[in-house]
């Protein structure tokens, strides 16, 4: 026995401190074992708590029986996540001491913010693995903390950063240790296989999320919220990297193949994946950020009207809702059934596609999405809206009211009659009269007024084909999930994109110019007609002087006439195969100020178009081109446009580019073929030789 002078007398297995009934001296056969099987060197002061000394006893009753194996029990949330159990014999060590610090393990109080309060939470298992991974902190299983310091079932960034540790090394058993390198070697093995990891906060840049869900990190964090309690976790995937291969799919568009390979799990799993996300996406996120149930029209008319268009076509008392309606197209593969191929084979594409009908507000916000529907002559644009008043769907009757306004295109011009017996304005460009080649100047006015609100459904279209996978010819088997796609994107785009036209303080402005200038007449244009200057080519000269006293413009004088941006966009693209000299400029013999401009089609190659412009050498007065919509002077056409960029902007400023680079030196032309060279004119040259 230990010296009287002793105080602690501590087992030699377990190193818990022994009370005098429960020591016991250490014979030679027990150091023997203790020897052979933890390796521990003994000396005549050394005592083992009862406890330990009869598992030896009970081991050694048992020797000639088959060795008695228990697995060791954990709670199902108060542990690592367990791998396969490994049995473990009796008489293994209790506990391992390892330098890792420590947190507290009290059930009172908040191990992060050392508060006591009466709603604690279990730290779960992955995030006490977690603190592990990352910080080299091991959360004692039990451990309880606030719900605010976890996201999900991981400890939040400020959480765990503040967490204090207790202790500077812990009592780890062996199943516990065994259950750690298992996940730590899962999770290696993991990270080897795909970089691709939604789970881990680090994994991936605010970058790699916008490149591949098309939507910040932020965003897909909110995103989750709405399906965590939908879509379960799987062995195979979690929740969020469900979402992410939902996203992953929308936006680029791959295969379900390719993407097997990219997330290291197969084929069915990434099918069930798309599936379940895009069910509970239209079941929680959709319907809320959606529809013509999800926004009342007096927050349209409030906070998604642009001020331009209220002041084009509203009335004083800013109480119509204005919208935007018009069809966009998904391409479809051809199908065997017959009947569904005619069905959604369009004429004016020459191809099979669906077609949903996209309901926005005019600063592109989407209000709703119908359909889809087929694509033969029985689906045009008004027979669409016909079937969707007729049948009232979403309760369309009940949410628009009398003197509302819809923007359409051409294509609903069958619907304006039941628009009408409605009480709903409509707004369409105008159509020119049969034999007609160029529209007045007053249907020329009207119609750019429409065009300057209508863009912006054009402009959403593209936003959902910007998603690659709806810009995508898609298999017949996805038709009923078509539609779903749409709206999931739509909801997206509404929920986390800004708007496509916010508007602007000079909004009122630029709409009350435009009224104006919607009522002038083309003096211009009268004048050429009248002494027919497109036929008299004596009255025209080449310019000497390059045109010196042509104004100088600024952007803003520039936006100021073109009364948009549009048509600059193409201002330089016109311009590149003509600065070379092949743009054909002429002044006026008696009026400098006149000039003429012929210029090539960006359509047809066989087509010219002639254009005038007078200036007074400060300020463009007039222009008139010979184009559909040249006669207008509410704005300008691109043709216009591009040459007042060139002689008032572009010549002016030598760093401006022209265009963008022309790849026809890469590509062959067969109409490129060496003259023949006559045999008998060779060898005479030849003989001369």
């Amino acid at each position: 026995m230990p010296g009287s002078g002793s105080k602690d007398y501590p087992c030699i297995l377990c190193k818990k401190r022994t009370k005098p009934n429960e020591r016991r001296n250490i014979n030679k056969s027990l150091s023997n074992y203790l020897k052979k099987s933890f390796l521990l060197t003994t000396d005549s002061n050394d005592v083992m708590c009862n406890r330990c000394r009869q598992q030896y006893y009970y081991k050694e009753r048992n020797r000639s029986r088959q060795p008695v194996t228990h697995v060791q029990e954990t709670d199902s949330d108060e542990d690592f996540s367990p791998p396969p159990k490994r049995p473990t014999v009796l008489g293994s060590p209790p506990t391992v001491s390892l330098p890792i610090s420590s947190t507290s393990k009290s059930h009172s109080y908040c191990f992060v913010c050392r508060k006591p309060k009466s709603k604690l939470k279990v730290v779960p298992s992955d995030a006490r693995f977690d603190a592990f991974l990352r910080q080299e902190i091991i959360i004692p299983a039990g451990a309880r903390c606030c719900p605010d310091h976890l996201v999900g079932d991981k400890l939040t960034p400020e959480a765990m950063r503040v967490v204090e540790c207790k202790n500077d090394c812990v009592l780890l058993n062996r199943s516990t240790l065994f259950e750690l390198l298992h996940k730590l070697r899962t999770f290696a093995i993991q990270t080897e296989k795909s970089r691709i990891d939604f789970d881990s906060d680090e994994a991936l840049t605010a970058s790699d999320f916008i490149n591949l869900t098309g939507i910040t990190k932020a965003n897909f964090t909110d995103l989750y919220t709405y399906i965590k309690d939908l879509v379960r976790n799987t062995p195979a995937r979690s929740t969020k990297t469900s979402l992410g291969i939902y996203l992953f799919k929308m936006k680029s568009g791959i295969s379900n193949k390719v993407l097997s390979t990219v997330f290291n799990i197969t084929k069915s799993s990434i099918r069930r994946a798309v599936s379940s996300v895009r069910m509970a996406l239209m079941q929680s996120f959709v319907p809320q950020n959606l529809g013509l149930s999800h926004i009342s029209r007096e927050q349209i008319i409030r906070n998604h009207t642009r001020p331009l268009a209220q002041t084009l076509f509203g009335d004083i008392s800013n109480t119509q809702a204005i919208l935007v309606l018009d069809g966009t197209y998904i391409y479809i593969q051809k199908s065997g059934n017959f009947q569904f191929q005619r069905r959604t084979f369009s004429i004016h594409k020459s191809r099979p596609l669906l077609k949903p009908m996209i309901v926005v507000s005019t600063t592109g916000y989407f209000i709703t999405v119908l359909g889809p529907y087929f694509a033969d002559y029985k689906n045009n644009d008004a027979s669409i809206l016909k079937h969707i008043l007729h049948n009232n769907i979403e309760d369309i009757k009940n949410w628009v009211e009398e003197n509302d306004i819809f923007i359409v295109d051409r294509g609903f011009r069958d619907s304006l009659e039941l628009l009408e017996d409605l009480g709903i304005k409509a707004e369409m460009p105008c159509f020119m009269q049969k034999g007609q080649k160029q529209m007045t100047t007053q249907d020329a006015n009207a119609s750019r007024l429409v065009t300057k609100v209508r863009w912006v459904v054009e402009s959403a279209n593209g936003q959902i084909k910007r998603w690659k996978y709806m810009d995508h010819v898609l298999p017949t088997n996805q038709v009923p999930y078509i539609g779903d796609h749409v709206r999931i994107i739509c909801a997206i785009c509404n929920k986390y994109f800004p708007s496509l036209s916010p508007g602007n303080t000079d909004d009122e402005a630029l709409a009350t110019k435009m009224l104006y200038l919607s009522k002038q007449i083309n003096n211009l244009k009268s004048r050429v007609e009248d002494e027919n200057m497109e036929k008299r080519r004596v009255i025209w000269t080449e310019p000497d002087d390059c045109l010196i006293n042509f104004p100088k413009l600024d952007e803003t004088d520039l936006r100021n006439i073109t009364c948009c941006s549009y048509q600059l966009k193409l201002a330089s693209s016109y311009m590149q195969e003509h600065i070379n000299g092949d743009c054909e400029i002429q002044v006026h013999t008696e009026n400098d100020n006149l000039i003429r401009v012929r210029l090539q089609s960006r359509h047809v190659s066989s087509k010219q178009y002639l254009l005038w412009i007078e200036h007074d050498c400060v300020n463009v007065v007039a222009w008139y081109c010979k184009c559909r919509a040249g006669a207008r002077v509410v704005g300008v056409c691109a043709h216009i446009a591009a040459v007042l960029w060139y002689l008032g902007y572009a010549r002016h400023h030598p760093n401006v580019n022209f265009g963008i680079k022309n790849w026809g030196d890469f590509v062959q032309d067969a109409q490129c073929i060496p003259e023949s060279v006559d045999s008998s004119d060779s060898e005479q040259s030849v003989v001369e030789e």
